[in-house]
């Protein structure tokens, strides 16, 4: 019986929330660092402007609100029934000119709904504070240039009207206040921002350097700089790099030294052979001599491919030109449309090599070669392609290592010596790109050299 197949698992909910969570965040550690940083102080801002100067402008506001309540109260007690108007306005023009309140008293009016509509804090606050100390039903709404806060009340004998400046239940400092906190941030926020630039310009700058000295190119005028931290990575990433060419120098010296070494007995050898005349064991010994220096020319193009040449920047199009030149200079049938013009930095007699090893073995194996150049989103293929039988795709990423023939003859001139395709992938490699290979279009191989812009 068959069973079925386990469902996979699911994430937990905090694991989901954080899942959820990150895809607001920001990628860079720019954004990372200043979200830190900025957050906090936008969130000690707002909690201290409303915890305690939220509280402090309810303060202000109720006691200016009692005030103005106060000085209306105090000005209808002073108002008796049946005062005659004179003396009313009498009494009205000194509170106006000890209070700023503006007053008015219509006879004989009934006041009618008293809905206020919607209020602001201050009206809200002096409404508290009219309920709170007098016993009659008033209204509060604002004249129409805002300026003025009108308030009408139903006394027993007819409506006071008194017009109430905005400012005497408003703080100018409550503004001020608002005005200073959103500068300060901003300052503070704008000071944080050109501090974090500063601080990550040393870790753009080892990135560079890192992804340069990863497509082959140097960086000269690289050295650390900033906090100690990136101080110390930089200085990780310069012993590191010089590790790496000490290393790739004294494994060039040492092939070709060895290369150069054997050179030596091979023409005794030869010379030995050339004296014992001719046979079958003599031809089969002059055939593994031919072999071994083969081997080692193979081994002398395999170090050169490993040297210190630097990269110099090159025009794409003449170079591919002049590769295609020589090769139909040796007898190959070559397809190739000038491309657009790129300008890249090569090592150019080590690309001149792998383009020319590719181009061999597909003049070897093949009646027709095509090059072409396919320029992509930071990048730029060149791609050979023939109409030969080609390699199996399980076969191909072991003819990409050094010594490997998969033509199992003895011949030279079939099977090669087994770097052809070796060396043209670290040259690519050695230029931050690599060689991938695929099956053509055209029937045979096609082998693709994608190189950075």
């Amino acid at each position: 019986m068959m069973r079925a197949p386990a469902a996979l698992p699911r994430l937990s909910t905090p694991l989901r929330l954080r899942a959820r969570i990150k895809k607001f965040l920001p990628r860079t550690l720019f954004g990372r660092a200043l979200v830190i940083i900025v957050t906090p102080m936008i969130l000690a801002q707002a909690i201290s402007t409303y915890v305690f100067f939220g509280r402090h402008i309810d303060v202000i506001t109720t006691t200016m609100a009692r005030t103005v309540s106060g000085e209306i109260g105090l000005t209808i007690d002073e108002i008796a029934d049946g005062m005659t108007p004179v003396a009313r306005g009498a009494v009205f023009l000194r509170a106006q000119r000890n209070t700023g309140l503006i007053y008015g008293f219509d006879p004989g009016v009934e006041l009618g709904p008293t809905g206020s509509g919607a209020l602001d804090e201050g009206q809200r606050a002096l409404a508290r504070a009219i309920r709170a100390s007098q016993p009659y039903d008033f209204t509060i709404q604002s004249s129409r240039d805002d300026d003025t806060d009108v308030v009408r009340m139903q006394l027993p004998d007819g409506v006071l009207t008194v017009e109430v400046p905005s400012k005497r239940l408003s703080s100018f400092t409550t503004n001020l206040f608002y005005l200073s906190m959103l500068g300060s941030t901003v300052i503070l926020s704008a000071v944080a921002i050109i501090f974090m630039r500063n601080q990550l310009r040393p870790i753009r700058r080892l990135a560079i350097a890192a992804d340069r000295f990863g497509k082959g190119r140097d960086m000269p005028g690289f050295r650390p700089h900033g906090a100690e931290e990136i101080r110390q990575a930089s200085e990780a990433f310069i012993d590191m790099r010089d590790r790496i060419r000490r290393q790739i120098q004294q494994r060039t010296e040492m092939l070709a030294g060895v290369s150069h070494d054997l050179r030596t007995p091979l023409t005794r050898m030869k010379l030995q052979l050339a004296m014992l005349g001719d046979g079958p064991d003599i031809d089969e010994l002059r055939a593994d001599v031919d072999e071994m220096r083969q081997m080692i020319d193979a081994y002398l193009a395999f170090a050169r491919g490993e040297g210190t040449e630097e990269a110099t920047p090159t025009d794409l199009a003449a170079f591919l030109e002049e590769v295609v030149v020589a090769a139909r200079r040796e007898g190959a049938d070559i397809a190739f449309d000038t491309p657009e013009s790129h300008v890249l930095p090569l090592r150019r007699e080590a690309m001149r090599r792998c383009l020319a090893n590719l181009l061999s073995n597909a003049r070897r194996h093949a009646r027709h070669v095509w090059l072409s150049v396919v320029p992509d989103d930071g990048t730029v293929a060149l791609v050979v392609d023939d109409d030969g039988p080609g390699i199996p795709p399980d076969q191909r990423e072991e003819a990409m290592k050094p010594f490997v023939r998969l033509d199992e003859s003895r011949n030279q001139e079939t099977g090669g010596t087994g770097l052809g395709l070796a060396i043209a992938r670290d040259v690519a490699r050695r230029h931050g790109g690599d060689l991938v290979l695929s099956t053509s279009p055209m029937g045979g191989l096609r082998c693709t050299v994608r190189l950075p812009l």
